[in-house]
This record gives structure tokens, sequence and C-alpha cells, in this order.
């Protein structure tokens, strides 16, 4: 019968742990309350029935009863009113020693139907507890010897509670020898140290007594006293130093007995017996003396037992090294052991659910991948965070526990990236921690978003003229950083009329290659300059393209010889009569010639060809005025007439000429008089003939400034009325004349051009331009160059009269 009945209470114990266990999936929720350490019996922690959601008259009937994960019953719930309150004595300190979370778990068990609720009791601290030396007094030996600023590091005071209640602060008893100083050099540990503020003399202090007080932080403020009893040496004057003031070691939990941790190091500047060092364990915080052993000869340091890290996860060790002098003197180091927890289980990493590859243009929020995470640890080591690397245009988005969703979180652009290798990484809570990763490779899909390109918005080419139908003058290339048929590009001209012509008549371009081939040859007296656009455009859907401006100079050629102009330029000489009795110098007349060409090809000369049989002339032209003047005086040998072929020609490549035939006839000075008063008849019909041209030409002069004046208006009106309506195609200069030369005679040869040039609205423009030098003015080189200058006052008017008629300028 016994034996019976124990086999029943074991199958109900049984039976009651199934259920348990089965009930933590039934039962649902949890109930946090909070409590301070030290309560009373029966004090008040929470209505447990009414937070649980349970009638407080059925607690009896259903058999309501606490569990306790622990070995004590510290809380009871009343049955009768369904109060959770303390059941006994809790210590804070003794439950949970110095861990930030202290909290009592118990599991609510109700029948009928079974249901199972954890109820979660964080113990609060109180300041129960006083700061603590680990003696009521201690001694500290100090050779009177040592210089000011000396440090001597004292044993520190411990308190039981933790957060301010557990913040010491230090006083210390007012004397003239020694400060108090406090160093940081961790959160886990604070060194204290006396600083000597003034020399010691054993003779008049032998022995110094101090009083060390500790403060807590709590409310009321517990203190806590340890006596300094100072022994002032008078002999050994050196102590032992470590070759470090503090060493640092990490273990892990799971290091073996015996495991060496460190080795100190302490030397003694002393000699013989007081060279020599013996290495002590003086204290070990928290109190542990029995847990790490010090050889005393070598200085060695190892594990004499089991570390723990959920017990402690931090030791402070004071090492001396004393010697054996008279009296010993002792050096001071200190040894921080941290205790690491070990984590021996990887998360593991799943990636399900591709969607590839990404559009261009797939919005913001668009999922790519699902990611799943799992992690076979517990507690810290088996929580788990993913991260994604590097960083760019995803990010990782929790949607459940262990559940991620790579999500497009930007704008992708395939022709900066074309692809993105993504590294999931997977990293559990452990310390250290153990990682995970996986590699997803996300392809970015092209779309028609961006437009072929030239690597500049204008070109300019130079093509000499002349030059042969079909000739390539230029290339132009346009990219298109998209891919296959997004990035095919083809080209065209942008077609618009040149004058009366198409411009496809001028230039074509190759569809593929974009080169650039004229039709024709180029004549640059009738175009200077051609500009025209070439359009790129991809073969993309819808079709993206842009245009390209080239400006086309035609560069001149010494296509076009001189010509002499009138009076000079007939087929029959120009007679020219000149008196005997003129002066050296005296200028006879003037050959006047232009070329149609530009620059070099139009800078004339003028050369005087000898006669053949004849001996030195007494005439020469200038070089680059065409000025024919005497070299000496006209004598009677010279003749009566003399026939002066003048050779003018260009500076191009080859040469090109033009002759001119002066007819020089020789007065004497009678004949001279008479040719001058048979002019002088006429004076009045002269006179009335000048004054009536001076007033026609003024007449004309002012008429032409209103005129133009009056163009000048409309042209703004209508051009401002023109960017107002539509931008312009292009920018279009005219045709520069080139001033060639002057020479020492103060005059200049010029090249006289009426040019063609193409405008965007495409039309000629023909452009008249004069020519005033840009040089300082040379001096005049005869007195009837000054008497025509003083009687044409209009002879160094230039009038510029500029393509777009914007301008009427007089420079004098």
């Amino acid at each position: 019968m016994g034996f019976s009945q124990r086999g029943g209470l074991k199958l109900q114990q049984l039976l009651l742990s199934f259920l348990l266990h089965t009930s933590w999936e039934v039962g649902s929720g949890q109930v946090h309350y909070s409590v301070t350490e030290e309560a009373k019996h029966g004090t008040f922690v929470g209505r447990i029935a009414q937070d649980l959601g349970l009638e407080v008259g059925e607690l009896v009937s259903r058999l309501f009863r606490v569990v306790p994960k622990g070995r004590r019953d510290y809380l009871e719930v009343n049955a009768q009113n369904g109060i959770l309150f303390v059941n006994s004595r809790i210590d804070r300190e003794e439950l949970c020693g110095r861990s930030p979370v202290c909290s009592i778990h118990l599991e609510m068990v109700v029948d009928k139907p079974l249901q199972v609720f954890h109820v979660e009791v964080e113990i609060k601290d109180i300041n129960d507890n006083a700061p603590m030396f680990p003696a009521t007094e201690q001694r500290l030996f100090i050779s009177e010897s040592k210089q000011p600023d000396s440090r001597f590091p004292l044993e520190g005071a411990s308190d039981a509670d933790i957060g301010v209640n557990s913040l010491l602060t230090y006083v210390l008893s007012p004397n003239e020898y020694f400060i108090l100083e406090m160093q940081t050099s961790s959160e886990q540990s604070k060194a204290l140290s006396l600083l000597l503020r003034k020399s010691l003399d054993r003779e008049d202090t032998p022995e110094i007594n101090l009083l060390l007080t500790a403060t807590d932080g709590g409310k009321p403020e517990l203190t806590g006293t340890v006596q300094l009893k100072i022994s002032v040496l008078d002999v050994n004057d050196n102590d032992p130093e470590f070759d470090q003031s503090e060493y640092k070691v990490k273990l892990l939990e799971n290091v073996a007995n015996g495991t060496f941790i460190v080795k100190v190091n302490a030397t003694d500047r002393d000699e013989g017996i007081n060279n020599v060092l013996q290495y002590s364990l003086r204290s070990i915080k928290p109190k542990r003396n029995d847990l790490f052993r010090l050889d005393e000869n070598t200085g060695e340091i190892r594990i004499n037992g089991n570390l723990d890290f959920e017990e402690n996860k931090f030791y402070e060790l004071q090492v001396e090294a004393t010697d054996k002098g008279n009296p010993p003197m002792v050096g001071h180091c200190r040894v921080l052991v941290e205790v690491l927890d070990i984590n021996d289980n990887a998360p593991e990493v799943a990636v399900t659910s591709l969607s590839l590859p990404v559009r261009e243009d797939a919005p913001s929020g668009t999922v790519i991948a699902l990611i799943s995470v799992s992690d076979r640890d517990s507690g810290a080591n088996g929580q788990v965070t993913c991260s994604l690397s590097p960083p760019g245009p995803f990010t990782l988005v929790s949607t459940f526990r262990n559940y991620y969703s790579l999500v497009l979180d930007g704008t992708v652009d395939r022709e900066s990236v074309p692809a993105y290798e993504l590294v999931v990484t997977a990293r559990d809570g452990g310390t250290p921690d153990l990682r995970a990763t996986a590699r997803i490779s996300v392809g970015i899909g092209d779309v028609n978003d961006n437009a072929p390109a030239f690597e500049q918005p204008l070109y300019t080419v130079f093509v000499k003229e002349n030059n042969l139908p079909g000739h390539h003058i230029f290339t132009v290339s346009a990219s298109d950083p998209d891919a296959q048929q997004n990035a095919l590009v083809s080209y065209s001209l942008v077609e618009r009329r040149v004058g009366e012509r198409h411009l496809s008549s001028y230039v074509s371009v190759h569809s593929e290659s974009g080169k650039v081939y004229a039709l024709q040859p180029l004549d640059h007296e009738e175009l200077e300059l051609l500009q025209f656009q070439v359009s790129a455009r991809d073969a993309g859907f819808p079709p993206l393209g842009s245009n390209v401006s080239l400006q086309v100079f035609v560069l001149d050629e010494n296509d076009n010889a001189p010509v002499v102009l009138p009076p000079h330029s007939g087929v029959s000489p120009v007679t020219e009569l000149v008196s005997q009795s003129v002066a050296v110098g005296h200028v006879v007349t003037k050959v006047r010639a232009v070329d149609a060409d530009s620059g070099y090809n139009a800078w004339l000369s003028y050369e005087l060809l000898p006669d053949v049989g004849a001996g030195r002339s007494p005439f020469r032209v200038g070089l680059y005025t065409g000025e024919i003047s005497t070299t000496r005086a006209l004598e009677e040998s010279d003749g009566r007439r003399q026939m002066l072929l003048v050779l003018v020609k260009d500076h191009g490549e080859p040469m090109l000429s033009a002759t001119a035939t002066v007819s020089v006839s020789l007065l004497e000075s009678g004949q001279a008089l008479q040719t001058s008063s048979g002019l002088a008849k006429q004076p009045a019909a002269s006179s009335i003939a000048k004054g009536t041209a001076l007033v026609n030409v003024n007449v004309y002069l002012i008429i032409a400034i209103c005129s133009v004046s009056s163009l000048l208006v409309l042209s703004l009106l209508l051009y401002v009325a023109l960017r107002c309506s539509t931008p312009t195609q292009g920018i279009y200069g005219p045709g520069k004349p080139t001033l060639v030369c002057s020479n020492e005679a103060g005059s200049w040869s010029y090249s006289q051009q009426r040019r063609q040039v193409c405008s965007g609205e495409g039309t000629f423009k023909n452009d008249l331009m004069a020519f005033s030098p840009n040089l300082p003015p040379c001096p005049v080189s005869s007195d009837r160059e000054q008497q025509e200058a003083k009687k044409d006052p209009l002879g160094k008017v230039s009038l510029i009269f500029q393509q777009d008629y914007s301008k009427l300028t007089f420079i004098v």
C-alpha cells in the first residue's frame, strides 16, 4: 500500500510538471512589479488577480498557487483578496550580488482550465550597506627620501549596493604632508592614492596617523572609515619599481586551472640585500584570495580555481614587491583581470524570394529579397541583429522577429553602378560576438534615361578653301552611357537654309560614324564662316537626343591676284606732268591696288621694274604705299618722257602680282608756269563746283546718318521682339578685315572686301568695311601730302558700317 502511494505521488508530480511545461504555450502575458529590498513581511506588491484578469472569488476553487523559481518563498499571494505581498525578508545583495538588474520570477498556476502566468518582481536597491574598507587599519611605510608629488596607493572601500548608492567619495583628515588623489582608469576601478606634498623628516615626525573617510551617494549617506598609520623610514631609500604601474589581462571564463595570466616584474636600484625582491598579493577585489596564485620569487600569476563570468566579470589585484632592506621598501602595481564570456554558436542566415534585376526606375520601397536569421544560443548570445554593407541605396527592414526584407531605399543608376554586391551580416549579442554572412548580387536593369552627350557643346573647324568635293572635314562623336539599344547612336544634320540653298548642299554627316564631309568646294571670299548643328539620337524608347554646334571657318588661300585701282588700271598709261625744278622726294603720283584675299595674301608691296637699257632712274616707288617720288634732281639728260612700270605683288604662296604703267612727262620751268596759269583761269568755276560737290556730300552724309539711325532703331525693336518670342540658333560673327602694314611715308595698304557670312536666319549680308590704323600715325613725308590733308579734312575719317547694322561709327 505504501508503494502504491509513493508511486501515485510521483505520477502526480510528473503530470504536474508536464502540464506546467505545456501551459507555457497556453498561458499568456507577463506582469511586472517592483518592491524595495528589506521590505517588511506583508508589504503590498500588487493586485495579482486583478492584473491577470482573474476573479478573486475563483482563486480558491481554481486552486490558485504560486510556483517560485528560487529556493525561498520571498513572495506569496493572499487567495482571499488576490494581493501579492512580501512573505520573507529580501536582501538584494544576497539575492543578486552586484548585478544591475535583480528580479524574482514567479509562475502563477490555476486549474479549470489549467493556465500558467509569469510574474516578474524587480527588487529595488536601497542604501542599506555602508562603505567598508578591507581592514580598520592600513599601515604604510614611506621613506623620508621620497620626493614631493610621490604617490602611495591605498585600498579603497567597497559598497555592496549598486548605482548611486555605491558611488563613493573620500575625505582625508587635514594634515600638512599628504593629500588624497583619485584616478579613474576604467568604469570598474578607481585608483586611490596619497600624494606627498611636503618632504618627510623622520627625526621630526617618525609616524603620521590619518583618518580616511568614505561616503556613499545614497540618502541618507552612509560612511566608513579606516585608520592610516604611516611610518617614516630612514635607511633603504629606493623602492622597487614595476615595469608598469597597471597590468591589464583579459581571460575567457573557461580557462583551465593553473593557466598563466601575467608576469609582473619590478626592479630595485639598490645593491646587495636591498636589491633582492619578494612579491606578494596584498589584496584581491572582490575578495577571492584563493582564486589567484602569485609566485613570490618570479612574479608569475596563475589561475588557482575556476573563473565564472556570471559570478564576476572583473578582478583587481594589488601586488607588492618588497625588498629585503632594513627597513624593507615596497613597490606597488595593480593587475586588472577582465573575464570574457564565451559564445560558441554562430547565427545562420537564409535568403529567399529574390526579385532581380532591379530596374533603374524602380520606386523607393521596392522589396528585393526576404531574409531570415536564427541562433541556437540563448540570452544575449542568441539575440541576433542584421546589418547591410556596403552603404548604398538599399536597407534592411525588420518585418518580424528574426525576419528582414531587403528594400530599395533610394535611386539606382545603372550607368554609375551596374551591379551591387551586398553582404548581409548577422551578429549575435555574445562577447566576443559570432557572425554569419550571406552575399546577395543585385543587378540593375537598364532604362533609356541618358541622352547621347558630346564632349563639348561647340566645335570649331578650320578648312582651306577650294577643297575637293566629299572632303572629310571633321568627326563628331557622342557617347551614351546606357546599354544595348539604348546606347546605339545615329547622327544627322539639323537642316536649315544657308542663303538661297539648303545646308545639305554644303555638308553631310555619316549616320553611324559621325564623319562630316564637305560636298562642294568652299570659297573663302564667298563664305567665310558656316555654322550648323548635328543631332545625335539613340535607339531607345522613347528615343533621346542632343545637338552639337559646329563652326566651320573657311581659311583663305592665295587665289586672287592684286587689282590696280583707277586711274592706273587702264591699258593705256596715265600721263603725269612734272617740272624739272621739283625738289628731291617730290611725290609725282600714287598707285593704288586691292586684293580680294585676306591676311598675308592681301598684303601688297610695290616695286618699280627697271627699264632695260636705261640708266639710273630718277624715280622710286614706296614699298607699301605705292607713291612714286623723285630720288634726285631732274636733268635734261633724263629725257622728256619716262615710262614707269610698277609691279604690285602680294605675300601669299604662291605669290600673285599685277602691273601698272605710268607715263611721266618732264616740263621746263616756263612750261610749268604756263600750265599753272592756264589752270588758274578757271578759279571761279572750280570753286563753285567744289562747293557744290561738298554741299552734296554733306547732304548725302546727313541722309545716310538719319537712315542708318532709323534702321538701327527698327532693328533693335525687331531683335527684342524676336528674342522674346523664340531663342536664337547661334552666334555668327562677321568676317574680319585685315590691316596689312604702314610704311615710312605714313600711307596704308588695305584689303577692302565684300564678304558673305552665314547667319542664323539663313540669309547673306554684305559687309562694307573700311579701316583705320591701330598703330601710331607715321609722319607725313612731303609738303604736298600736308597740303592735301588740309584741303581734305575728311580724308582721315573712316566709316565703319557693321554687319548687324547696329552701329555707325566715325573714327577721326
